[in-house]
């Protein structure tokens, strides 16, 4: 069960710049690192595998899709083509990084919407294209951790009634779902029985505040998270996601334009503490 923490909390591309906090987020306790994939090439990424490797840290990836003109599941074959390119392009750069789930949703591009839910046709075309990448990622032993957003920001894919149909669509045993608490918080009503619908599809679980802040601080129940997800049989990431005001173009994509945490230190040292009781004491729970 490894533990990591997303490092959009620093930055949206790691450069040698960001190793020494990455060193602190070693020397906290953390099994690994969730890194950012929105541009660059293999190489870079190979580079910071190197360094990781140094430090001893695991890591998994996210990505998006950057615009409406390389979206896979747009009814236009040029665009869809770019589409998939770009799928190619993350899970590129993912094999070089040597991560072990490429996640994020890499489904339809953020903020663009039709007017309507999803249709059929967007879910065969999405299904289509995630079972190609699928289908790759799985020969570099690697898993795919799709994920919803909130019904503000994607109509694609929101709730966890909706992750489980299109797991089954896709029909891959490298696809699955990224279930994150803050998009759940918004979209479900009872957390513990989303993830007992999403069942074995969870590929990596994402622990984010209702205010994107340290988690245990806000009014999400962490309690109910992870006592269902272990009832699930869940054994893989738990993943911290914070995000803070200091980084212009990550404030304005989040919408977060306060500070929600006191500084980096704290966030590492209680966001780690907290996931590991948490976990522990559901394990406790579910033996008793």
């Amino acid at each position: 069960m490894p533990f990591g923490i997303n490092l959009l909390c620093l930055t949206d591309f790691v450069e040698d710049a960001h190793l020494g906090a990455i060193e602190r987020i070693r020397a906290a306790g953390y099994d690994g690192v969730e890194v950012c994939v929105l541009r660059g090439d293999p190489d870079h990424y190979a580079w910071l595998a190197r360094e990781l490797d140094r430090l001893e840290l695991r890591r998994t990836t996210t990505s998006i899709i950057p615009s409406p003109d390389a979206d896979p599941t747009s009814a236009d074959a040029g665009t869809r083509s770019r589409g998939i390119k770009h799928l190619d392009w993350a899970l590129d750069c993912a094999v070089a990084l040597s991560a072990e789930s490429v996640g994020g949703p890499f489904h339809a591009p953020i903020g663009h919407f039709t007017g309507t839910g999803p249709t059929a046709e967007e879910w065969a075309r999405g299904a289509e294209a995630h079972r190609r990448m699928a289908e790759r990622a799985a020969r570099h032993g690697m898993i795919l951790s799709l994920e919803p957003l909130n019904r503000f920001e994607t109509h694609f894919l929101n709730t966890m009634e909706q992750s489980r149909k299109y797991v089954d669509l896709v029909g891959h045993p490298a696809f699955k779902i990224m279930y994150d608490t803050f998009h759940a918080n918004i979209e479900e009503r009872d957390q513990a029985r989303a993830i007992e619908t999403l069942g074995d599809g969870m590929g990596v679980l994402h622990i984010s505040e209702n205010d994107r802040g340290i988690p245990g601080k806000g009014h999400i129940d962490f309690r109910q998270v992870f006592q269902a997800a272990r009832k699930t049989g869940f054994d893989g990431w738990v993943v911290l996601e914070a995000f803070g005001a200091g980084l212009p173009a990550i404030a304005a994509a989040t919408r977060v334009w306060r500070p929600l945490f006191p500084d980096h230190e704290t966030l590492f040292r209680e966001g780690l503490k907290f996931m590991r009781e948490g976990w522990a004491e559901a394990a406790k729970e579910a033996a008793a």
